[in-house]
């Protein structure tokens, strides 16, 4: 037992500093041409939409450097990991699961869905991030901000830890998360139109639930719901900063109140706190926040109603929005089309995940 444990020791270690070195490899794609108008239906003009505001001046950005640590962690987040709109798409495929593919343990189910990734994607850095390496991958990127490495270990459950990794992943290095048990159906290259230009675009993520029912508060906790199980973003994006921020702070007070307990569901639903309905308010936070867009020729916010029944890209800012047939095809509701559709990018299969389908719906 002895001999097994010394040599389990150095092999983790050596696992984690190789994961470490692909983190920080340069690698990234995205092809960059004129941008075009994107609309809510074939054949009908979107309303307009303000486009993202230039970033501050640099003289801002060095007044903070004097004075990081008294700032807020929002503020930490942004001088850590800033955002550059027009750099490119990491070509970063991140998942999580409890074993890498190479060891016995990775489910055989899951290794066509893993594979897909890889096959549709030769030029991306594909990792799956195991769960005793994501502790330490985490204290590496966020050593400057201890308190999301606090707020991390502090979560009682793996799939809220699970859904916090996404959020910072993406954060700190960007690229694309999708959970095990998706499968790639078409390249991420495929995503936006091919007359898109990409360095007007920092977040792409796509329509889970567009429950068109009097009950669909009995079902869901928003009555339009972004999915998480896949995001493509570029570092530092808004919305994953201020996510960040938020799952932070919530943690860290309800640890300090006695409210977290290791292995014990949380005193808010996981859709609340790390999941789905969470995720859908930090992006309407930001569609109408005034710091990032001018709305001064503008007299509504961006609200539910914009996002019913879209069958097309539709673009906000930096932002796009996929179809619901994009990330969920074949769900046989909501007007998803079949994995045959053009407009079919990658299929969640629901299979072997620890995360069952109740928890992105609301709580009874």
């Amino acid at each position: 037992m002895a001999l097994s444990n010394s040599w389990k020791r150095p092999a983790l270690v050596a696992v984690v500093f190789i994961i470490l070195f692909l983190l920080l490899r340069q690698s990234s794609v995205s092809p960059s041409t004129p941008e075009v108008a994107l609309t809510a239906e074939e054949g009908r003009p979107s309303r307009s939409y303000p486009p993202p505001k230039a970033p501050k001046p640099a003289h801002e950005a060095q007044q903070l450097i004097h004075d990081v640590p008294s700032k807020s962690l929002d503020e930490k987040l942004r001088y850590h990991f800033p955002y550059d709109i027009e750099s490119k798409f990491p070509a970063y495929i991140w998942q999580t699961w409890k074993y890498g593919p190479d060891s016995g343990k990775f489910e055989e189910r899951l290794r066509p869905f893993e594979a897909s990734w890889t096959a549709l994607h030769p030029g991306f850095v594909h990792e799956v991030i195991t769960d005793d390496a994501a502790l330490h991958v985490i204290s590496y990127l966020y050593a400057s901000v201890p308190e999301v490495v606090q707020a991390y270990e502090a979560m009682p459950l793996p799939v809220i830890k699970a859904d916090f990794f996404r959020y910072l992943i993406l954060l700190a290095r960007g690229g694309i998360y999708s959970d095990i048990d998706t499968q790639a159906l078409k390249p991420a290259t495929d995503w936006l139109p091919p007359n898109l230009d990409t360095t007007t675009v920092g977040l792409v993520v796509g329509i889970e639930a567009d429950p068109d029912r009097e009950d669909w508060n009995d079902w869901y906790a928003r009555r339009i719901q972004f999915c998480q199980w896949t995001i493509q973003s570029k570092p530092g994006h808004p919305v994953l900063r201020d996510i960040v921020a938020t799952i932070t702070e919530d943690t860290l007070h309800m640890k300090e109140a006695g409210r977290l307990r290791k292995g014990k569901e949380p005193p808010k639903s996981i859709m609340e706190y790390t999941g789905p309905g969470v995720w859908t308010d930090a992006l309407f936070s930001y569609f109408n926040d005034r710091e990032y867009f001018d709305y001064s020729a503008r007299a509504t916010n961006v609200s539910y109603s914009d996002f019913f029944d879209i069958r097309v890209h539709k673009k906000i800012g930096d932002v796009v929005v996929l179809p619901i047939t994009s990330f969920s095809p074949g769900v046989g509701q909501m007007g998803a089309e079949g994995p045959e559709d053009p407009m079919a990018f990658v299929k969640h299969e629901f299979d072997g995940s620890w995360k069952p389908e109740s928890e992105r719906m609301k709580d009874d």
